[in-house]
């Protein structure tokens, strides 16, 4: 496997928003041209309206890693099961974020504008009342790809509330293209500037490792920071990241004990396991097509960390998912007529395959439900190889 040209060629040609098919209908995409037409992310297919809130968290104890003479920030988004009807449409991103999102990812910049992506139409709610319900939910925090904003595991992320968890998707500050934060200020990738030069990447997923049980306390300890904090079922905690945020999953996972499963979606582990292990938790690697990799520049970290994981695990490939798969630049680049050769499969078909995987992991591990789909290949998903189990 060779993911670090994965994560290095995305950030220089555009993150990939991929290919073919569209969640139009053939006589909207008839009628409207698709420079035109809103974008929408796909429903999700869960039981629950989902909620959205959004959380600012500064640790006063420990200076920013890229920005020395800065506290820690974290910005996350928090979803959750909720009463439907209630709250109002969530946007997908501000319109700032946006244009850093398509300076970046250049060739999409020509088929979308930066209030075209930002209108994205989501599926959750701000402001929404939870759900009423004698139960607490399973908490699961999603760490994004280097450079990437949080926005872009959306798709996974109102799929996971919909089916009964909270769901906290994290900014790291200086480590996405642009990242509103509060009081306006616009926090770019300023530790791009370090770790590309001397090819440092593991500084990045060993701080967001620091970052979780920071993020954790926060949100479960004693004077919780976030005002629905008793939803979330403490006792049940997993993490899911794409590219370097899913290095960052493991890595968490070493640094705190509280996290009980993990899922590294086509990440370069530049952190590895450590030799003794995560303590027998579970751990699922879901990676792209690897042939969809150029030649060059071989990356042997799944090889050299798949037998450092000591509990259940399954490291899964996906048939014509580029490393853009897992995420929601598929789902855009359809609607917008982008079309990139990094990932063939359609937006919709990915991320069907990546919530049904990732949601069904966690419903096993964090829930105790069956999740069969996961034993092995199925004629139903037959993009998805398993590569070793």
């Amino acid at each position: 496997m060779k993911k670090i040209i994965r994560m290095l060629t995305a950030v220089a040609a555009g993150l990939a928003l991929a290919a073919p098919g569209t969640l139009t209908t053939p006589a909207a995409a008839a009628t409207t041209p698709a420079s035109a037409s809103r974008i929408e992310l796909p429903r999700p297919t869960g039981a629950f309206a989902v909620g959205r809130d959004t959380l600012h968290l500064v640790d006063r104890d420990r200076k920013d890693p890229w920005v020395p003479t800065a506290d820690r920030e974290l910005l996350l988004s928090l979803y959750y099961p909720a009463l439907p009807h209630t709250g109002t449409p969530a946007p997908y991103m501000a319109v700032p974020e946006a244009k850093a999102l398509l300076t970046d990812r250049g060739q999409l910049g020509e088929h979308a504008t930066p209030e075209r992506i930002a209108a994205t139409r989501t599926h959750a709610r701000d402001n929404a009342l939870p759900r009423p319900s004698m139960r607490r939910y399973p908490l699961i925090v999603l760490s994004p790809g280097f450079t990437a904003p949080r926005s872009s595991l959306s798709t996974l992320a109102e799929e996971l509330a919909s089916r009964g968890y909270v769901v906290a998707a994290v900014d790291h500050a200086y480590e996405s293209d642009g990242t509103l934060f509060p009081g306006g200020r616009m926090l770019n990738c300023t530790a791009c500037e370090q770790v590309f030069p001397d090819k440092s990447l593991y500084r990045v997923s060993d701080g967001r490792a620091r970052d979780i049980p920071f993020l954790l306390d926060r949100l479960t300890g004693p004077g919780s920071a976030w005002r629905y904090s008793w939803l979330i079922d403490s006792r049940h905690i997993g993490m899911a990241g794409h590219s370097i945020g899913g290095a960052a999953a493991s890595a968490a996972m070493a640094a705190d004990p509280r996290v009980d499963a993990g899922v590294n979606m086509d990440g370069t582990f530049f952190t590895p396991v450590p030799g003794s292990g995560l303590d027998g938790r579970p751990f699922l690697m879901l990676a792209g097509d690897p042939a969809l990799l150029p030649p060059d520049f071989p990356d042997t970290s799944w090889e050299d960390n798949w037998p450092l994981l000591d509990g259940w695990k399954r490291w899964l490939t996906v048939t014509g998912a580029g490393h853009a798969g897992f995420t929601d630049w598929p789902v855009l680049g359809d609607q917008v007529g982008y079309a990139h050769p990094e990932t063939p499969l359609s937006g919709t078909r990915s991320q069907q395959i990546t919530r049904a995987y990732v949601g069904d992991f966690f419903d096993l591990h964090l829930r105790g439900m069956q999740a069969p789909r996961l034993d092995g290949p199925t004629a139903a998903d037959p993009e998805v190889v398993f590569h070793r189990r």
